[in-house]
């Protein structure tokens, strides 16, 4: 998901020239680059800014001799409409796994041939048991890193064990101490979870009665906010926040106090994955990519590099105990057994979500 990148994208620019040289700010580059050749010995990579360690795409060129051609988007809503018009020709993008079930949906995927990903093998069956709620049968994608979304606590301010749920939230006793995301999707599974309902409640009574819920809420927030969050945890400007799992080793880091907790009421489980495009360039290079990054050494080097949950059994095999055992890294059975993934919910669902998330905007 992966609004939340915590390195700057410089540091991938510069520590890569030929991604410096790719990269643009928006999608000339890859365009201008498949215009030119003929494709062969390329791969052109369509993924979220900074999400991956430019050392392994400089290992992926040189046991290779595939060129990386590098595009970068913000969000899955920017990646879409350019994979869906075919404007440009990637042969690897990142999605979430709601974008995936859309992309199947719309036949914009190619089927993956496990024969040229013999690496697949090696990614846990808890996490191909997840994806099969997106992506059936695992055809189309494989994913490539994966996390919750929980609460970040100051257990200095608040001792550990206090806060155990997303109902500690709308506690008065923590005005103006609290941070939410100012994500539609992710602040209403908050409310909807406290109410015992669905992440993807297609129920418009249900998302009215979230939008109440949270703004009931309103008057106790600090600050609703994405990736700031974390710096205002690490600096104690609030005691508690909504946060993605693979932003807690980076924010402990920096401030030991800070602790993590999966909400009993339930939460989001999020995969990013790779996926080829129909109108691929090199489907035999990006089946070569996507293989390259299913290594386990080359997980343990993404883990290191962005600190998300790990699907790939043999890099968890490598990990420290001390990070196997982390309930942000590693959550065990009884947690995920807590978790929904979430789904496309269509335009008509997207269009009522977006006018009661309007309406709680403006109070």
């Amino acid at each position: 998901m992966k609004n939340n990148k915590i390195r700057m994208v410089l540091v991938l620019l510069a520590a890569c020239p030929l991604l410096a040289a790719c990269q643009s700010s928006g999608n000339d580059s890859a365009s201008d680059a498949q215009d030119s050749s003929a494709g062969k010995g390329q791969v052109y990579i369509f993924n979220y800014g900074d999400y991956i360690d430019p050392d392994v795409l400089k290992q992926f060129e040189e046991e290779t001799g595939i060129e990386v051609v590098y595009d970068t988007y913000d969000t899955n809503e920017e990646m879409y409409p350019i994979i869906e018009s075919g404007s440009v020709r990637y042969d690897v993008v990142c999605p979430s796994d709601y974008m995936v079930e859309r992309m199947i949906q719309n036949e914009l995927l190619e089927e993956i041939d496990y024969d040229k990903v013999p690496n697949a093998e090696y990614i846990s069956d808890t996490c191909r048991e997840f994806a099969d709620s997106f992506d059936p049968g695992n055809r189309y994608s494989i994913p490539y890193n994966w996390g919750t979304v929980g609460i970040l606590y100051n257990s200095r301010m608040l001792p550990e064990g206090t806060i155990t749920g997303w109902k500690d939230l709308w506690k008065s006793e923590y005005s103006d101490e609290i941070m939410m995301q100012d994500s539609l999707r992710d602040i209403y599974m908050v409310a909807l979870k406290i109410l015992g309902y669905s992440a993807n409640t297609e129920s418009e009574s249900e998302i009215a009665e979230a939008t109440q819920l949270l703004i009931e809420q309103k008057p106790l927030v600090y600050k609703y906010a994405t990736d700031a969050i974390r710096d205002f945890m690490i600096n104690e400007s609030a005691m508690l926040g909504v946060i993605y799992s693979g932003e807690v080793l980076y924010c402990q880091e920096e401030n030991e106090d800070l602790q993590y907790v999966v909400p009993e009421e339930g939460t989001n489980v999020w995969f990013d994955n790779w996926v080829i495009p129909k109108n691929c360039r090199n489907k035999e290079n990006a089946e070569a990519f996507i293989d390259f990054m299913c290594r386990p050494e080359i997980g343990l080097k993404t883990f290191e590099y962005l600190h998300y949950s790990t699907p790939n059994d043999g890099t968890l095999a490598m990990m420290s105990e001390a990070d196997k055992a982390d309930p942000s890294v590693n959550p065990d059975k009884k947690i995920l057994e807590r978790c929904e993934v979430y789904h496309d919910l269509g335009d008509d669902v997207n269009r009522m979500y977006n006018r009661y998330w309007k309406a709680f905007k403006s109070e």
